[in-house]
Formats: structure tokens, C-alpha cells, sequence
């Protein structure tokens, strides 16, 4: 009788504890931080999630003459080096600049993630890939915290101009490193910040540098394994994935 009310006893704390604590009995997600990553950049996608964006003002704006990925886009997606028949997570797609090379370069036996937060982006592109016959595209709806990509269901992660937009670094790089199959790969672009160089709108609008970047990355879980002269406002970079 006296097991069987201590049993009862340490149901009841084990209950209260877990309602104390939420429940929490496996390891937190990228969503579900015990302790919520602080945004590093509040704001800066705000002007994107207006219900009234006028998406043909954004055409216009990154797909322009001028625009220095825009001008060296195809050398750009060279040296990315999409392998055929492989599946590339075009993260931060945007109006899809990039989306149609990246999708001649998997093949039709790749695939294409184009990835954003801005659900009007992502309907342009359906539209375009629809008009076009990219066949092996498809948009994901991310979230500012997640890809929302499943596990181990990517090669390659193809982010151009977008990471300084990342406005909950580590968690959204814990589910990228998640989405990758292993020893896949990060092709990263980003502006070069440099104080006394960089201009007045870069070092405003871009909130780290390259070596930060790179810090963030490797403290997500992946290695640096290339640095690519090509560009001459932006840096190149390429990860590896680190474990499983």
C-alpha cells in the first residue's frame, strides 16, 4: 500500500513539473528556443511583409541593369556549382533573379526550393515558372526564424544579398543546417561592410561583416571551405556542413 501511494505521489510531481517546465521532453526546435533569440535586426523585413507591396516595384529595383549581382549573375551561378540531378534551396528567392539559372543548372532531374518570407515573391514566381516550364521548381513559405525545409532534403543552399535580412541568425541557420543532407553545402554572398569604406547605406542597412558572418556560420555547424574573388561590393563564401 505504502509503494503504491509513493508511486502515486511521484506521478503527481512528475505531472506538476512537467506543466511547470511546458512540457518540454525533447530538445528545443528552431521555433521553440527555451530561451527566444533576441532579433539582430528589428525591422529590417518590415517594409517586404506590407500587404500592399507592389511586387513590380521590386522587380524593377533587383532586376536592373546596374545592380552588381544582377550584372554578373550568370559567372555568379558558375561558381555556385549546382551539380544536375541535385535539389538547391534558393533561400530568400526574392522576385526569382536567380531561381530560373539555378533551375537550368539541378536539371530536370533536380529541383529548386525557392524560398522566401514575402508570399507575393513567391507567387510571381509560380507565375513565371508556370509561363516558363520550370518544371522543377517549387516555392516554400519560410518564416523569419526557419526555412522550412525538411530535414535532409537539400544539397545545396544558394543565398545571395540575403543574409544581412536574417533577423533570427541562429535559429534560421540551425534549420538550414537541418535541411541539408550531409556535407552539403552553403554558397553565400553577402555586401562587404567595412567601416571608413563600405557607403553610408551599407554600413546603416547591413548590420555585420564578413568576419562576424563567418563566426555565425561556424558556430552553426559549418566549415569554411572556400573564399571566392568575385565580386567587387559583395563577398563570396562557401560552407560545408559539419556532422549529420
Amino acid at each position: 500500500m505504502k509503494l503504491i501511494r509513493l508511486s502515486a505521489a511521484l506521478f503527481a510531481f512528475s505531472v506538476s513539473l512537467a506543466l511547470l517546465t511546458g512540457c518540454q521532453t525533447g530538445p528545443a526546435s528552431a521555433t521553440s528556443s527555451p530561451v527566444a533569440e533576441k532579433s539582430v535586426k528589428p525591422g529590417i523585413n518590415t517594409e517586404y511583409l506590407k500587404p500592399n507591396l507592389n511586387v513590380s516595384n521590386w522587380v524593377e529595383r533587383f532586376e536592373k541593369e546596374g545592380r552588381e549581382i544582377y550584372d554578373h549573375r550568370e559567372k555568379i551561378v558558375a561558381a555556385a556549382k549546382i551539380r544536375a540531378g541535385s535539389v538547391v534551396a534558393d533561400i530568400g528567392s526574392g522576385t526569382g533573379l536567380f531561381t530560373p539559372m539555378l533551375s537550368a543548372a539541378a536539371g530536370p532531374k533536380g529541383k529548386v526550393y525557392a524560398v522566401d518570407i514575402v508570399p507575393n515573391f513567391l507567387k510571381l514566381i509560380e507565375e513565371r515558372a508556370a509561363q516558363n516550364g520550370w518544371k522543377n521548381v517549387q516555392t516554400v513559405l519560410c518564416t523569419e526564424r526557419s526555412v522550412e525545409l525538411p530535414a535532409n532534403s537539400i544539397d545545396s543552399a544558394f543565398i545571395c544579398d540575403v543574409y544581412h535580412h536574417f533577423e533570427y541568425p541562429q535559429q534560421s541557420l540551425a534549420s538550414l543546417h537541418r535541411a541539408l543532407r550531409r556535407n552539403g553545402e552553403v554558397f553565400l554572398i553577402d555586401f562587404k561592410r567595412v567601416p571608413g569604406v563600405s557607403s553610408d547605406w551599407i554600413l546603416n542597412h547591413v548590420r555585420a561583416g564578413q568576419e562576424v558572418v563567418t563566426a555565425e556560420f561556424e558556430a552553426a555547424g559549418f566549415k569554411k571551405v572556400e573564399e571566392i574573388p568575385l565580386l567587387k561590393d559583395n563577398y563570396t563564401l562557401r560552407f560545408r556542413k559539419v556532422g549529420r
